[in-house]
């Protein structure tokens, strides 16, 4: 386990553990190379030694490293460190759809189904790499906090290319598909499947299928009929229960082809009216076998779980058996010893190829009020088309034909036959959207049952969220069900100057306005008699400007003054120098006095406005006036040579006595006495010779005599004084 504060590839500091799952342990880092905080999944220690566990930890973050998708957790990079083996990913701070499930309990049927279609678009995104996640669940879903649905944790998934039969199996035995379940070939389909099982959990508050043990889940996925969500909540719309229960059945050709098409029904079954069931999906014959509600204590894994061998083997060989032969009821009979007693057969499951609706209609209610039916049927969805936007696979193709249509001309009166195509009903003609909006553009495509593919573009001229171009023509013939790439307008990526009224503005307001958003700011100052000084003038450019564009800010001075150019001064005399400003209609201002060994004394040494300047009429003008050579500076100094022995003032007794000394200079200045001192105090022993030295004793100005003075600070008393006289001397 990492520790907090780790830095790996001296990029990503580890900041905390955020989670942990059968493989490896993920952690929240930053990534101070780009300054941002990302998710660090880690292979457990366990499986570092294991060459076939690195490398599919690797080949398939490698595989999964290529999606980008606002629906995705994308994978920043794969990399090894030593013995550790991490992927770095998009750090998504939110909930996972399992927790926020078992948070409500069940959602309200459109979160559920805006929910649906983010993880749908998801996995339609890897689809079209050729990427299978193969471990659709709630736990793997997260919901960011501004309400992003992300796909995560394509850790199982692989390219198409590699899936074979009889891989090892791999998924949440409470999601997985039955095809993934006995360990056979799973493709797209296979995840549609674990996809309708996690909207069912949405929708129903819990999961179709749930045992005490993977075996009997998985076999639960195999043989038993999923219960009708609406059986645990009525509130269901019949559109949205559809889509469910045609993603789960058990057999793939019977399922969504295609990750598109469910999100094409979604949508439609968004807009439907809560009891209505117009979705694309081919109506189901009604199932009579009876459902049996399981009453297993309700244990739900987070984990990925792998069907072991021994697990495979006995799933597979239970799903093989003749479907007459229950094991309860065998075994049952084997222990009492007894022939099992005769009871009317159940009604068995049948394949759509041994018993269709039709069938069962004709046993009901006759062959010729089945017929009637059928011939019915046909009629209707041959006059009404794809209106109720069946999916592609179960559709009956209708070859194109041409009809006869009969104009007469104006001029002539005759009458002459034209021919006009007839579309199948697998196509459709693209509708003109250019100058819709987008909403609009979105409803006629689904109206037609075509799925709208959004591309952004900015546009100074189209407003935004209308449509600019379209990339199949209007009138042009498309696949129903087919993705059309529409382009909209994201409006200008230019800033409008003119909303911003940086007209009258202050200077500093509007630097801080432009500047805030990317837009860099110039200056240049100009007279004006209509606008305030150290207000925005005007501006350039005048309308729009894109973000790092510097816009130039004209700030007023105020109204336009009279200006003189600033008189010579320096050198002149002071007198001079003041007759200089006044006649020039300036104002002298303060005056600053300096020795100068150059200028004479009295005479300008400087100006604050340089000689020759434009200066406005009223300006206040500071000088410097020179006080002449400076007079060379005098100390007066004295020195000091002499020694005295302490013991004479504290006898011979007192030896081992230690006494603090202080030596200082006391004088008279101005009648008042002073005192200098000349040495910091510092303690000595009553028998020492003191040796008192003073080369340069500093005395006051003027003052020519002085006395030195040794003084014991232990008693306040002086010792003993020196007289010395001071010389005044030049320095």
């Amino acid at each position: 386990m990492l520790r907090v504060g780790t830095v790996l590839q001296e990029r990503y500091e580890i900041i905390e553990k955020i989670g942990s799952g059968g493989m490896s342990d993920v952690y929240k880092a930053k990534c101070h190379k780009l300054n941002r905080l990302v998710a660090i999944k880690v292979l457990k220690a366990e499986f570092t030694d294991d060459a076939n566990f690195v490398s599919k930890f690797k080949m398939e973050a490698q595989a999964a490293a290529g999606l980008t998708h606002s629906n995705i957790v994308n994978i920043y990079d794969v990399v090894d460190e030593g013995d550790i083996h991490f992927i770095v990913m998009e750090l998504v701070e939110g909930i996972t759809l399992k927790s926020y499930i078992t948070k409500k309990g069940r959602l309200d049927m459109k979160e559920a189904i805006g929910i649906a279609i983010q993880v749908a678009q998801g996995i339609e995104a890897a689809h079209k790499q050729h990427i299978i996640h193969r471990d659709i669940k709630p736990q793997n879903m997260l919901i960011s906090k501004d309400g992003t649905v992300k796909v995560a944790d394509f850790g199982i998934a692989r390219a198409v290319s590699a899936q074979t039969i009889g891989a090892t199996v791999v998924g949440s035995v409470y999601y997985i598909s039955p095809e993934q379940a006995k360990g056979e070939y799973s493709d797209e389909r296979s995840d549609i499947y674990s996809l309708g099982i996690t909207m069912y959990e949405m929708a129903a508050g819990r999961l179709p299928f749930e045992g005490n043990n993977t075996v009997a889940v998985a076999l639960a996925h195999l043989e038993e009929p999923v219960k009708p969500p609406s059986t645990y909540n009525p509130e269901i719309s019949a559109a949205f229960e559809k889509i469910i229960l045609k993603c789960t059945e058990k057999r793939p050709e019977d399922r969504y082809d295609k990750v598109g098409v469910v999100i094409a029904d979604l949508r439609r079954a968004l807009l439907s009216p809560p009891g209505s069931a117009t979705v694309g999906i081919v109506e189901e014959e009604k199932k009579n076998e009876k459902v049996v509600e399981k009453n297993e204590k309700n244990v739900v894994s987070s984990d990925t779980i792998k069907i072991d061998q021994r697990e495979l083997h006995i799933i597979q060989g239970v799903s093989k058996r003749p479907q007459d032969t229950h094991p309860a009821r065998r075994g049952r009979e084997e222990r009492t010893g007894n022939e099992p007693q005769r009871r009317p057969k159940p009604p068995q499951r049948k394949q759509k190829e041994e018993a269709t609706g039709v069938e069962k209609l004709l046993a009901g209610l006759g062959v010729l009020a089945a017929i009637l039916v059928v011939i019915a049927v046909g009629v209707f969805l041959t006059k009404i088309g794809g209106f109720f936007g069946r999916s592609a696979e179960d559709t009956t193709a209708v070859t194109e034909e041409t009809t006869a249509m009969t104009i007469e001309t104006e001029e002539t009166g005759e009458t002459e036959t034209e021919t006009e195509e007839t579309l199948s009903q697998k196509e459709v003609r693209m509708p003109l959207l250019i100058g819709d909006a987008q909403e609009v553009a979105e409803a006629k495509l689904e109206a037609l049952d075509l799925v709208m593919q959004v591309e952004f573009e900015t546009s100074d001229t189209v407003e935004k969220g209308l449509v600019l171009s379209q990339e199949k023509e209007a009138d042009s013939v498309v696949p129903r069900y087919s993705k059309v790439t529409v382009t909209v307008s994201s409006g200008s990526n230019k800033i409008d100057l003119t909303s911003l009224e940086l007209t009258h503005m202050t200077l500093d307001t509007a630097v801080r306005l432009l500047e805030g958003k990317g837009l860099k700011t110039t200056v240049t100052e100009e007279a004006s008699d209509t606008e305030e000084a150290g207000n925005i003038i005007r501006f350039e450019p005048a309308d729009r400007a894109a973000i790092g564009d510097t816009v130039t800010l004209f700030v007023s001075t105020g109204p336009a003054v009279e200006t003189v150019p600033m008189p010579a001064l320096e050198g002149k005399p002071e007198a001079e120098a003041q007759e200089l400003l006044s006649g020039a209609g300036l104002i002298t201002g303060s005056v600053s006095r300096e020795h100068d060994n150059d200028i004479p004394e009295g005479h300008i040494i400087r100006q604050e406005i340089p000689s020759g300047q434009d200066t406005e009429k009223g300006t206040i003008v500071n000088y410097t006036v020179s006080l002449g050579r400076e007079q060379p500076q005098t100390q007066f100094l004295a020195s000091l040579e002499a020694s005295y022995p302490l013991m004479v003032s504290f006898g011979p007794g007192a030896a081992s006595s230690e006494i603090q000394i202080l030596i200082r200079l006391k004088q008279t200045v101005n009648g008042k006495v002073t005192y200098t001192k000349l040495a910091e105090p510092k303690a000595y022993s009553a028998d020492t010779m003191l040796d008192i030295r003073f080369d340069n004793i500093r005395g006051a100005d003027g003052v020519k005599n002085g006395e030195v003075e040794i003084v014991d600070l232990t008693n306040n008393v002086v010792l003993t004084s020196y007289n010395v006289t001071f010389t005044e001397v030049q320095v």
